[in-house]
């Protein structure tokens, strides 16, 4: 039977698929046998069917299906090479798009894409993230760099966010274009006939079109197209009803698309929002997954320094496993919170696991560095290196603990000169151990000598440092050169928060609670939530007082509680710093409740501004729930008419608000395990609830003039999510100096606002690969000198601008430019020529902050005076 001729002149592409969640009501075992048993049945299916194609992403499965199952693996390789298995996405798996990292995306798709292109001969070009609870509006950028042109979707769904079409052009802030494409009603499909299913999803789809894409088969706990299914599709193509209806794939639907030329509409943004209670549900995920993000990073700068100076074999095998488990643990129903409970046993481990092979990869890096370093030999005394992992200087306080029989201990730097110290709460609660407090000046990339030592300092040596002054007991005080805070003690917040470089006191006029806990009775995924900014009940606070004073820094012990739930804030201010240090030991008790970290300012016509995946975002200060990385900010206009603003940063969370003036930390969210509207809970269940116990984090207050940018939020959240290490050492001779950089970023050391994030080996093992990117929003020049590589990359980036160089160890070959899949671009080498003048760079140095000593000046001067040494060989 043909199809009538009074049947549409419209093509619907049939996608039949599985989405196959690895991890969800089920743990990851449960969810891999099921990826085999559905990759066999669609292999079934194309021996039954002629015309049947069947579109898989997810490349982890393909992994796993490859190591346990040699036979169907085979199969597939077979199909695609037919061109009936069509392999789309290019990443890892599905994952979360709003919480992992800038650089985890990239890795999604430098493991994905690769292992397609290995394994099958092609890499995808078309994205297919389906299930994902929102998109990071950097996606598009970091697609096109991935190879991939188009990207499909669900959620939101039409009735989250009105799109200007179906397909239309998704655009980056660099300019960046895919073509996107929303899933029209749902990914998958019921077992039989699937008529009213495509009712659904043309409903769905603007009228008029000529071609679109339905797609089909049984999902979620895998199955794929069954015969009904397909029997369905030829019947319903037969009658006309909908036109043509073709068993395709998204790569044949694409093409189809750009071949017309017809002009789309362009969306620029995030793609928000869907299920806001995933932001914050399940604390642990999120803070263990940007913990082995960073530490994974760090892991691959330091062992790149270490293979090129010190010999040591590069641990690529083990770096690439510990990526692939936190690129799993990215999964779009793990790291959002909404699995079962043990589901997040495994992830624990799993992370855990990544975290353990970063941590060795670095200790090893360390220690073979430290090995080389001369520490000539001071009786009574504990030697310290400390290394600091980012090509700009830093200034950090740093805590060492120690067991050594050193009374009335003191630090000195390399130079013998003093260096201010004290005492502070150490770990062990025993006789022996002590903690001392330091602040030390790194040099970029590099480590630094001091020494602990044992007696009194003579008399004034330290000098006028700035130091924190202690308050009235009745109200602590938090003083230095730059900032004045003051804490209620009848609430535990701050009640004066005073820049003195421009006058404004942001606290000043403003009566607002620092916490509030709130009913939450929505399920684990906060279905329907717009706000969790409503009012609620503060906890009360039992104790407000100065722990530590002294040259260092002062400490405020704010203890505070809610029925059964505890908090404890340690408010520091270092005495030279301009920001608050407040570290969190929460014990949450509560059920069916979240608890919001408030911090509300006094300034008018805010304007908000939170951190995403490589870039920033300015939204509405209109009080929504929404996802950011590790910082948010809030700029206005001061009643004295100076432009400031409060930036807030931290470590671990990833839900924000502002409501005027107003940022909001989702601290703690304790809904029942994967519970799904529209269940009810019955009231005399025995549940499990999220968030219970003690967690904690850290988290900086950064007042300053003018917005974000003027504060160096961006480096100041990298400080803090990559700290500086000490490292205890003994007395041996070596051929480095005790201060010594092995990476500068910026002309002389000056940072501005392109931010180099990763250094690492290449993929192929023939040189090293840099990435970095325009943080700001201008247009920006950026040089790296890698001293210990004796080379220098030099390059202007347009705003928001990603870009990555291959640095290869001959030193005959010049520096290319790659894209994140680390193939080169074609006729493009970065330029080693200064900025254009066009190219205005900000420096993200806080005003007035003071020189390098000269000991990390000459450290810098020697990391960047290389230019004629050749590049050692691949150790």
């Amino acid at each position: 039977m043909s199809r009538p001729a009074a049947a549409p002149a419209r093509l619907l592409h049939m996608i039949g698929n599985a989405h196959i969640d690895p991890v969800w009501l089920w743990q990851w075992p449960e969810g891999f046998q099921e990826a085999r048993a559905t990759f066999w049945s669609a292999i079934h299916r194309m021996a039954e069917y002629p015309d049947f194609v069947f579109t898989c992403d997810q490349v982890a499965l393909l992994a796993f299906v490859e190591e346990a199952d040699p036979a169907l693996f085979e199969e597939i390789r077979k199909r695609v090479a037919d061109g009936r298995w069509v392999n789309v996405g290019g990443w890892w798996v599905e994952p979360d798009c709003n919480v992992p990292t800038g650089e985890s995306f990239v890795r999604q798709g430098l493991l994905g894409q690769r292992y397609l292109r290995e394994k099958f001969g092609v890499a995808a070009t078309v994205g297919l993230n389906a299930d994902p609870f929102g998109h990071n509006a950097t996606l598009p950028q970091i697609l096109r760099k991935q190879g991939l042109e188009a990207y499909c979707f669900l959620r939101p769904g039409p009735h989250e966010a009105q799109l200007p079409g179906n397909p239309f052009w998704w655009e980056a802030a660099d300019g960046s274009r895919v073509l996107a494409y929303r899933i029209p009603h749902e990914y998958c499909s019921p077992r039989a006939d699937i008529a009213h299913h495509t009712d659904k999803a043309m409903a769905q789809l603007p009228p008029g079109l000529d071609s679109a894409m339905v797609f089909y088969g049984v999902g979620d706990h895998g199955g794929g197209p069954t015969k009904d299914n397909i029997d369905s599709v030829h019947r319903l193509d037969r009658l006309g009803a909908y036109g043509e209806l073709r068993l395709s794939s998204p790569l044949a639907y694409v093409e189809d698309v750009f071949a017309s030329g017809v002009e789309l509409p362009v969306w620029r943004g995030d793609l928000q929002h869907h299920a806001a209670g995933c932001y914050a549900a399940h604390s642990g995920i999120k803070a263990w997954m940007r913990s082995a993000e960073h530490a994974l990073v760090v892991a691959e700068r330091w062992a790149s320094v270490a293979s090129a100076v010190a010999g040591t074999p590069y641990p690529h095998e083990s770096l690439t496993h510990a990526w692939k488990q936190v690129l799993f643990n990215q999964f779009h129903d793990i790291l959002p919170g909404t699995s079962i409970e043990p589901a997040y046993d495994d992830a624990r481990d799993q992370l855990g696991e990544a975290r353990s092979i970063a941590r060795r990869t670095v200790n090893l890096a360390l220690q073979t560095l430290a090995r080389d370093t001369d520490i000539p030999f001071r009786e009574g005394t504990q030697p310290v290196l400390v290394f600091n992992p980012h090509p700009w200087r830093v200034r950090a306080d740093v805590e060492c603990e120690f067991g050594l029989a050193i009374e009335r201990p003191w630090v000195e730097d390399d130079a013998g000169q003093p260096v201010p110290s004290q005492s502070t709460r150490p770990l062990a609660t025993t006789s022996n151990p002590k903690r001392i407090a330091f602040p030390a000046d790194l040099p970029p990339l590099g480590h630094r000598l001091y020494w602990i030592r044992p007696g009194s300092q003579a008399p004034g040596s330290v000098g006028d440092h700035g130091s924190a002054v202690r308050g009235p007991a009745s109200a602590p005080v938090l003083e230095n050169a730059h900032l004045r805070a003051e804490v209620d003690p009848a609430t535990g917040w701050l009640r004066t928060l005073l820049d003195k470089a421009t006058g404004v006191d942001l606290m000043a006029g403003v009566d607002a609670p620092h916490t509030v806990v709130t009913d939450d009775p929505t399920d684990t995924w906060g279905h329907r939530v717009v706000s969790y900014a409503g009012p609620g009940t503060p906890f009360t606070c039992t104790s407000a007082r100065i722990v530590e004073s002294g040259p260092v820094r002062t400490v405020v012990r704010v203890e505070s509680t809610y029925e059964r739930s505890r908090l404890v804030e340690e408010i520091m201010l270092g005495a030279d710093a301009r920001h608050l240090e407040v570290r969190v030991d929460l014990d949450w008790q509560e059920k069916l409740r979240l608890l919001k970290l408030r911090f509300p300012v006094g300034l008018q016509d805010p304007s908000a501004a939170y951190e995403i995946p490589y870039g920033h975002l300015t939204r509405p200060a209109d009080g929504a729930e929404e996802p950011g990385q590790s910082w948010v900010d809030v700029s206005g206009t001061h009643a004295n008419g100076t432009r400031a603003g409060l930036a807030v940063v931290n470590d671990a969370k990833s839900a924000y608000d502002v409501s005027g003036s107003d940022i909001g930390i989702t601290a703690a969210r304790s809904p029942v395990y994967a519970w799904h509207e529209p269940r009810q809970l019955e009231p005399d269940g025995l549940y499990s609830y999220q968030d219970q116990g003690r967690q904690t984090f850290r988290y900086l207050l950064v007042p300053h003039a003018g917005d974000w940018r003027d504060a160096g939020v961006v480096r100041l959240a990298a400080e803090l999510t990559e700290p500086a290490q000490p490292a205890y050492e003994s007395f041996h001779p070596g051929v480095r100096p005790a201060t010594a950089s092995f990476a500068v970023e910026g002309e002389h050391g000056r940072a501005g606002s392109v931010v180099t994030t990763v250094l690492k080996r290449a993929e192929d093992g023939d040189g090293l690969v840099v990435r970095a990117y325009e943080s700001a929003g201008v247009p920006a020049a950026w040089s790296l000198d890698l001293g210990f590589a004796g080379r220098t990359v030099s390059a202007t980036f347009a705003p928001h601008e990603i870009r990555s160089f291959l640095v290869p160890f001959d030193p005959d070959r010049p520096v290319v430019e790659i894209d994140l899949l680390e193939d080169p671009l074609a006729d493009t080498e970065p330029s080693l020529e200064s900025a254009t003048e066009s190219a205005t760079e900000p420096s993200l140095e806080p005003a007035g902050a003071e020189s390098a000593t000269p000991e990390v000046a000459a450290a810098v001067a020697a990391a960047t005076n290389t230019a004629d040494e050749g590049v050692p060989g691949d150790a």
